[in-house]
């Protein structure tokens, strides 16, 4: 039988995302009823601008005084979808304080602050859910943290930014260089006026961060991921990457060592074989490639940003704690209690794929390769193309650890025949 008193719900924000969870509300508002057991209301709406007129929502539902909203008491659930560690982080912990449970899309404060919000909501015996802070409309959050809880996650692989992508998807499909491509991105509306937190890995990192703490049951901050970027990626290096049979790609990588006790978190451009499931992925769409003992590989696809999908994934948290709340429980909280040690960068252990430009002389091969040797780097692959005295020499290792790597770069850089080290680059998913 259904409640017919509706669960009350207050919106933080209603930029692209918050109206769209309005519309949706609105506009699904019986199926949403029947699908929870009870009506859900539209309580409160917190903006900056109140001025703006918002289609579907009254007046009198809009206010600037986020805190009196979530402290009135009455408020079931409150969704946060305005972003950032201030006032968001506040805002959240004291519409705990006043019972209400949280929906957020907040990747950032989730990997700065996530076990203290965790903590909080477990103090006051609330729900804390986030799906919509990861890869937009794909189900990933609740599959890591319920579906495969009975499973052991390995590493989870990812292209988890669509500016990125996009970007990305231009300079391989068409040649395009940087700047060009993200241009083209900024003026169809993927990139934002200033990119730097997409171009930078920034918005990337964050995600990492939560992922390899739901993955690992270890808590990963924002502090604890190795963030590079991929302003430095050139058409050069797509060629490089065709004759190896590889695409690039922005990728976040969670890995678990291979002894089981350590973990690590990253962001960097890397080359991809174009076999590998996330080469395929196009334009500004995200997917994440997740390896566990049980299941083995499973991969999620989708739109990864925009309005109605990051709206789709926050209804579905909506209709998941109402439906706890009407059942007088709460759903799964922070899973911390494997506690592994996150691995600096140095430890990593991948291929490369190396440019670097020479003299063009008799051996100037053998020394490069002695230096290789000399910090235990196995080389799989050598290309040399001369001319004119000037040569471009590219060498692929086998497997090696970042930091025997990054010895090897600096010892290169001293040889005499060595004019520069053009470009350096990881080689993933094989």
């Amino acid at each position: 039988m259904m409640r017919t008193r509706p669960l009350k719900v207050a919106l933080l924000g209603c930029g692209v995302v918050g109206s769209e969870v309005a519309r949706i509300m609105t506009t699904h508002a019986d199926d949403l009823a029947a699908r929870i057991g009870a009506p859900v209301e539209l309580a409160g709406v917190a903006v900056r601008r109140p001025s703006k007129v918002r289609e579907g929502i009254a007046p009198e539902l809009v206010t600037t005084d986020a805190t009196a909203l979530v402290k009135r008491g009455d408020i079931d659930v409150v969704v946060e979808v305005i972003g950032g560690i201030e006032p968001a982080r506040s805002l959240i912990t004291t519409a705990f304080e006043h019972g209400a449970s949280v929906v957020s899309a907040n990747k950032a404060l989730l990997a700065q602050d996530g076990a203290a919000l965790h903590a909080a909501a477990g103090q006051h015996g609330k729900d804390l859910y986030y799906e919509a802070a990861v890869a937009g409309a794909i189900p990933l959050i609740r599959p890591l943290r319920e579906s495969l809880a009975g499973d052991k996650v390995n590493r989870v692989l990812g292209i988890v930014n669509g500016t990125t992508n996009f970007i990305l998807d231009k300079m391989d499909s068409t040649g395009a260089g940087y700047q060009e491509a993200l241009d083209e991105a900024t003026a169809l509306g993927y990139a934002e006026a200033d990119p730097t937190a997409d171009v930078e890995g920034f918005d990337a990192a964050a995600k990492a961060a939560i992922l390899a703490g739901i993955a690992f049951h270890t808590r990963v901050r924002l502090d604890d991921v190795y963030r590079e970027g991929m302003t430095e990626v050139t058409a050069s290096d797509f060629a490089s990457a065709k004759n190896m049979g590889c695409t690039i790609k922005l990728l976040a990588i969670c890995e678990r060592a291979e002894d089981g006790q350590s973990v690590t978190a990253r962001v960097h451009p890397a080359m991809i074989p174009l076999t590998h499931p996330l080469a395929s992925v196009r334009g500004a769409y995200n997917a994440v490639f997740v390896e566990s003992d049980a299941s083995g590989q499973l991969m999620f696809y989708g739109p990864g940003a925009g309005g109605a999908p990051t709206a789709s994934a926050v209804l579905g948290d909506l209709v998941a704690v109402c439906r706890n709340r009407l059942s007088g429980t709460t759903g799964p909280g922070e899973s911390s209690y494997a506690a592994l040690p996150v691995s600096g960068m140095g430890e990593v252990v991948t291929r490369y794929h190396i440019s670097l430009d020479v003299a063009d002389k008799p051996g100037v091969l053998a020394q490069v390769a002695t230096v290789f040797a000399e910090h235990g780097v196995s080389i799989d692959t050598v290309r040399q193309q001369g001319k004119d005295g000037e040569a471009s020499l590219v060498v692929v290792t086998h497997r090696a650890s970042d930091a025997a790597l990054g010895g090897t770069v600096e010892a290169l850089r001293k040889l005499d025949t060595v004019r520069g080290v053009a470009s350096i680059m990881r080689v993933e998913g094989e």
